[in-house]
């Protein structure tokens, strides 16, 4: 069941690469981010103010986890996130969000002493190697115009790890719905003054209808749906284990741009989505 679930989040995930590269071409990304966090909340309070039973006291010594988890989601995670979109390409965000399991298993082995496997590393390490081969297909580039894209890339798939990894306590702890609820809420708060420093002009006129159907999306579907199924996720396995899902997202990408853009299967797509099956149930074994 926490399998299947996870792969419902994955393709929320992946369809959010493409709703993200087609936004950021019509509004900057830090207002993007400014909407998707606030319907994110807005969805978290209505949520939990129907399921009075999920909220819990923070104990005191946890304040300051609430406080990491909302900078690390939306000041740092998202916003790093929707400008590395803005700069690099689709593929190239694919592949910093295909290490995301590289960097949980090297935290959680080094600060959190999880115990690990040479079975659940290799697992990982073929997951990896079959979202390259995927991604290669579909055209990973390096140049100077996308550098920036691509070092804004690594930096959020590197806080998406701590996201996971701090957060996975805590939500063992207060739930996954109550802990997803207060990291976007507190992340919204925090990401106010940063935005209001910044010089971005728009006028709300100016976004189409087209617009709010992909804002709903990364705010309600990404931000609200999927970012809980993997806080629950969390609370039933170990990091590691649920973070190497995330090598499915260029496969899962690639199937929606044969569904929605008309693009075709090719042996690299077919060899590579093979691996990272195998690499996730290797590592689900280890």
């Amino acid at each position: 069941m926490v399998q299947i679930l996870i792969f419902l989040q994955q393709l929320i995930a992946s369809g959010t690469h493409i709703v993200a590269k087609g936004i950021t071409h019509d509004i900057e990304p830090a207002l993007i981010l400014l909407f998707r966090s606030a319907m994110a909340a807005l969805f978290y309070i209505l949520w939990l103010s129907f399921q009075r039973q999920s909220v819990k006291k923070i104990e005191k010594k946890d304040l300051y986890k609430i406080l990491l988890l909302g900078a690390l989601n939306i000041p740092l995670n998202q916003f790093l996130f929707l400008q590395g979109m803005k700069y690099t390409t689709a593929p190239n965000m694919a592949l910093a969000y295909a290490l995301t399991p590289a960097f949980v298993l090297l935290i959680a082995v080094i600060f959190y002493k999880e115990k690990t496997s040479n079975q659940k590393l290799f697992g990982v390490g073929i997951a990896i190697l079959g979202a390259i081969v995927v991604l290669l297909e579909r055209g990973i580039v390096f140049t100077n115009e996308s550098l920036l894209g691509d070092f804004l890339a690594l930096a959020a798939s590197l806080s998406w790890a701590l996201y996971t990894i701090i957060g996975r306590s805590f939500s063992i702890k207060y739930g996954a719905i109550y802990s997803t609820g207060l990291a976007m809420t507190t992340g919204f708060l925090l990401y106010i003054p940063v935005f209001l420093l910044m010089p971005v002009s728009f006028q709300i006129d100016t976004i189409t209808t087209v617009n709010w159907l992909q804002l709903i999306y990364l705010g309600v579907i990404t931000s609200g749906i999927g970012y809980a199924i993997w806080y629950y996720a969390l609370t039933k396995t170990e990091a590691s284990k649920v973070a190497v899902f995330n090598n499915l997202q260029p496969v899962m990408t690639t199937i929606l741009s044969i569904i929605f853009l008309g693009t075709f299967l090719t042996p690299f797509f077919v060899i590579g989505g093979i691996m990272i099956i195998v690499g996730v149930f290797i590592t689900q074994r280890g």
